[in-house]
């Protein structure tokens, strides 16, 4: 990033425009903004959609790699059955995937 920023400060020729180094910049910037910040905006848009819509009986995948059912559902909170007879309380915003991405990994 240091040598790309040095190629923009180097002074330029009296006849040479500053037009095109700008433009360049831009163009970068724009390129950045549609293969990096966009979908990683539209990921965590589609992720919040997801929590939100979390229904009772669901099968979820938590951040720390736990597999269960959701048997209750709160507003921060949820409960989730990872076995017999054994629930745990998580926030959840520890919620990662759904039903369908765990066939997916089978």
């Amino acid at each position: 990033m240091n040598n790309l920023m040095l190629i923009f400060l180097m002074p330029q020729s009296p006849d040479q425009s500053p037009v095109p180094s700008f433009v360049f910049l831009l163009l970068i910037i724009v390129v950045f903004y549609f293969f990096m910040i966009r979908p990683q905006m539209k990921k965590q848009k589609d992720l919040k959609s997801y929590r939100e819509n979390l229904n009772k009986g669901d099968k979820v995948v938590t951040t720390g790699g736990i597999y269960g059912k959701l048997l209750d559902i709160k507003d921060q909170t949820v409960t989730v059955e990872i076995a017999d007879n054994v629930r745990i309380k998580i926030d959840k915003n520890a919620i990662l995937k759904d039903n369908t991405d765990l066939a997916s990994q089978k």
